[in-house]
């Protein structure tokens, strides 16, 4: 079973063929069948041979499996140390056999958190709608995105999004596919759509410009590792 090694929020990876032996760890565990994990203190000296590398960049480092096998181990990890205590009540969380964790004065029980949240290509006129988020480095645009409200349909929620963000309103929402992504804890799930009305009105908020951009005249946008990217490449597949 392989092991992941985090300090903060990087990967500890070897340079070289290296071993890390009697390290000082402030937790460890494992999910069965996926891989183990040690978590070091922040910001700890590195023997010599061994690099951190940001959690993002490790497709880029080891590809996809370990990208995937490794934010799995750390969302674990992150949520077993944030759910030591009962949020109820305060006492000392106890583990269930499911994976869960309950509460032994008051019952309440507490499970690994995910956050649904759609990401949607809308298209008018042979265009795609790209934005630019305020959070996002340098002018790098991509397709919009939202976490999911309490009581919504994932259809509900990338109307929302769009028109809340952008303040056009938009039809045939079709499925496209789904990302686990690790930044927090999210499920990205994917849909098409498909203008319907309304002009360009950026919310000012998360988003400070947006456009319609053809094919062949796109802005900087994500890499390879995120379904943003796949649906980006997809529209111009289809449209080139």
């Amino acid at each position: 079973m392989e092991t992941f090694i985090f300090m903060g929020n990087d990967v500890v990876i070897p340079e070289e063929s290296s071993c890390l032996t009697d390290i000082d760890h402030v937790s460890s565990g494992e999910i069965q069948g996926v891989g183990r994990w040690l978590e070091l203190r922040p910001n700890m000296p590195l023997p010599e041979g061994w690099k951190a590398v940001p959690r993002r960049a490790l497709w880029e480092v080891m590809g996809e499996r370990a990208f995937a096998m490794a934010n799995r181990l750390y969302a674990e990890m992150d949520w077993r140390s944030n759910s030591v205590f009962c949020g109820r009540c305060g006492s000392p969380m106890e583990d269930m056999q499911d994976r869960g964790r309950r509460c032994p004065s008051c019952g309440n029980t507490s499970y690994p958190v995910i956050s649904p949240a759609i990401i949607v290509a809308v298209e008018k006129e042979g265009k795609l709608l790209l934005g630019h988020n305020k959070a996002f480095p340098g002018k790098r645009y991509s397709v919009l995105a939202g976490f999911v409200d309490l009581g919504e349909s994932l259809e509900d929620t990338v109307r929302r999004e769009i028109k809340e963000e952008v303040g056009i309103e938009v039809c045939d929402v079709e499925y496209f596919g789904s990302q686990s992504w690790p930044f927090p804890r999210s499920l990205m799930v994917g849909f098409r759509a498909r203008w319907l009305s309304g002009e360009i009105e950026v919310d000012g908020l998360e988003i400070d410009h947006a456009d319609w951009f053809a094919p062949e005249g796109l802005p900087e946008i994500p890499g390879s590792v995120s379904i943003s990217r796949r649906l980006i490449d997809d529209f111009i597949s289809r449209n080139s």
